[in-house]
Formats: C-alpha cells, sequence, structure tokens
C-alpha cells in the first residue's frame, strides 16, 4: 500500500496505539447518537431489536 511506504514505523506503531481508544470513543458516539436522536428511528435497523417495538394492530 502506498500510504504504508510514507509513513514509517513510528507511525504505524503509534496508529496501533490509538485504536483502542478510537473505538471505544466511536462507541461512545454511537450511543450518545442513539440517545440524543430517535432511538426507534435507528434501534429499527437492528434485527434483533426490530421484532421488540412491533405495533400491536
Amino acid at each position: 500500500m502506498m500510504l504504508t511506504r510514507f509513513l514509517g514505523p513510528r507511525y504505524r506503531e503509534l496508529a496501533k496505539n490509538w485504536v483502542p481508544t478510537a473505538s471505544r470513543w466511536g462507541s461512545v458516539g454511537s450511543v450518545g447518537l442513539v440517545w440524543a436522536t430517535d432511538w426507534r428511528l435507528i434501534l429499527d435497523w437492528v434485527p434483533y431489536i426490530n421484532g421488540k417495538f412491533k405495533d400491536n394492530e
């Protein structure tokens, strides 16, 4: 890959160290997005949860 040719081992090691932190912040941001918006709108895309909130007509 062309990017790894320009970035040395130092930057590869830094990126490897930041992956867990970035994934945690991404998870927190996703939960915050669901909390701040209409949670039913977002959770309707999750297959298991989608069936729990069907309207009984």
